[in-house]
């Protein structure tokens, strides 16, 4: 017998079920508010005025809609220029995170080298570590990349090459690497199907769930991140969207700072809803074996 919280007996009542459903709305709405409501701020922050904005208590609701404000701060903050050094940024260390990390991936599941297991420990070990902690010796290494004894800054390769290393999407590809059935390699193995063959013609197409998760977490990361473009971006016509805005910040009216913040997160809030699906489909995908 399921023990619950509540007994299937009290819910049956109409007492029973007015405090269930009324607790579980509270609830959802509650929860619903916290993460909404900062989006509705920041939306309806950029049509007020200056003065509104100022103003104590603020006003809930805008006095007038002024949708000028995004064409104001479209041309003000340069952020056609931003937004495409963004997407270059991130389409370039999706193409990276994919390349190094699903070959990683493969490799210690269906190819499980010696040493395999250890060489995933040490990968996950890395998330243990501050990323703070990981800034300097990064930077030293864009600086002056070993070997080759490149400067790798204020260039595109400065992005790319520190986003494609990342144990955790090794990790959640490597457990749906896993779930796949041996059978199904093995029976590529007998054809005279190699390795790469194996991978290219059969993994990757039953693995879209999880690809899409990994291209869109990676995509969003470089998006979102600030600190590290900060450092190795510091011309302004290299600079990321967020950088961007934060640099041009100081000179412009708070509605335009606001209403540049809002287009900035437009793109990953529609792939967020585009691929929601997705994203908890290849979440879950290789949690179960069968």
């Amino acid at each position: 017998m399921t023990r619950t919280l509540v007994s299937p007996l009290a819910l049956q009542s109409q007492r029973g079920r007015i405090i269930y459903w009324t607790i579980l709305t509270i609830t959802v709405v509650g929860f619903t508010g916290a993460f909404v409501f900062p989006l509705y701020w920041m939306i309806t922050g950029a049509l007020k005025s200056p003065d509104e904005l100022a103003q104590i208590p603020p006003s809930f609701f805008p006095q007038s809609f002024d949708f000028g404000v995004y064409a104001e701060a479209w041309n003000q903050l340069q952020l056609g220029v931003f937004l495409k050094n963004t997407v270059l940024y991130a389409g370039g260390a999706w193409l990276f995170t994919l390349a190094v990390d699903v070959s990683a991936a493969y490799a210690l599941s269906k190819l499980r080298p010696m040493f395999g297991k250890v060489v995933l420990g040490l990968m996950l070990a890395t998330l243990m570590i501050p990323p703070m902690v990981l800034l300097l010796p990064t930077y030293l290494v864009a600086k002056d990349l070993p070997i080759l004894h490149l400067d790798l800054l204020n260039t595109p390769w400065a992005i790319w090459l520190p986003a494609a290393a990342n144990g955790f999407f090794v990790f959640l590809l490597k457990r749906f690497f896993d779930s796949i059935p041996k059978e199904l390699l093995e029976a590529a193995e007998i054809d005279g199907a190699s390795p790469m063959r194996i991978l290219w013609s059969i993994v990757l197409p039953v693995s879209r769930p999880i690809l899409g998760v990994v291209s869109i977490l990676s995509v969003v990361t470089v998006w979102k991140d600030f600190v590290w473009p900060l450092l190795v971006l510091p011309e302004t016509d290299k600079m990321s969207i967020s950088v961007g805005i934060a640099s041009l910040s100081a000179q412009m009216p708070q509605n335009v700072l606001i209403a540049s913040l809002v287009i900035a997160s437009l793109p990953t809030i529609l792939v967020f809803f585009v691929f929601q699906r997705s994203i908890m489909a290849g979440l879950t995908a290789g949690s179960l074996k069968g």
